[in-house]
């Protein structure tokens, strides 16, 4: 059975500098108002973003940022969901961007993808902002399936740097799922995932916070003392 919340907190506090200070690295996630209020532009070029620097030296993508926000023209999503062949050759030869070809195209499947969201939904947005934390996994799903390349960290990874409540499944908070008992190997078939989510929101329930939250704790309590972790 894994540890309560409160255990797992306690186990971080001892390594990084007692209760107050772990507090202080605990983010807070934005309001569903807050999310409902981000143009879809900026959901698509946050999923860019995170695509590009899947694999890749992540510095060089931000450095770079500026003219992929002027090669996609601020990543309008009907403009990037229109774009032809043409535009994705002459894309390639751009030198503002990362001239990947595949993580091109993925930007104009996105596009679409969000499109889709949007005309059911009224927006993207609304969609992430009102997706129940209980279910994260099945957002997670969702990105994967209908999403381009959104799979594994990249589409937790846009979420979460969007303010959206979340989980991320980097290498310390899967080591401390496999410590809790929670998984025993690799996450990512539906099995495991149904375990993750379990496990999450025992602990929301438990505790009165969010997946965000605990997922930073979890990561905080892997290690030696003071160690730098990721999440």
């Amino acid at each position: 059975m894994p540890a309560s919340f409160d255990q797992l907190h306690a186990r971080a506090a001892d390594r990084h500098g007692g209760s107050k200070a772990l507090e202080s690295q605990l983010p807070v996630p934005k309001s569903r108002e807050a999310l409902a209020a981000i143009p879809d532009e900026r959901w698509l070029s946050e999923m860019t973003r995170r695509v590009f620097q899947a694999g890749f030296n992540w510095s060089v993508v931000d450095t770079k940022w500026p003219g992929f926000e002027a090669a996609f023209e601020g990543f309008d999503v009907h403009r990037c969901a229109m774009l032809s062949d043409d535009d994705l050759d002459r894309l390639l030869s751009d030198p503002r961007i990362v001239r990947n070809g595949v993580k091109i195209r993925s930007v104009r499947e996105n596009a679409a993808f969000l499109l889709d969201l949007a005309a059911a939904h009224g927006s993207a947005a609304r969609v992430f902002a009102d997706w129940p934390s209980e279910n994260f996994a099945g957002l997670l799903d969702l990105l994967k399936a209908k999403g381009a390349r959104l799979g594994g960290l990249a589409g937790a990874i846009a979420l979460r740097n969007l303010g959206k409540d979340s989980f991320l499944l980097s290498g310390d908070v899967v080591a401390a799922l496999k410590r809790e008992g929670v998984i025993d190997g690799p996450p990512g078939s539906r099995r495991s995932m149904q375990a993750i989510q379990a496990a999450f929101n025992g602990w929301m329930a438990e505790s009165g916070r969010g997946l965000t939250q605990i997922s930073r704790v979890l990561a905080l309590g892997v290690g030696e003392k003071g160690a730098p972790r990721t999440e």
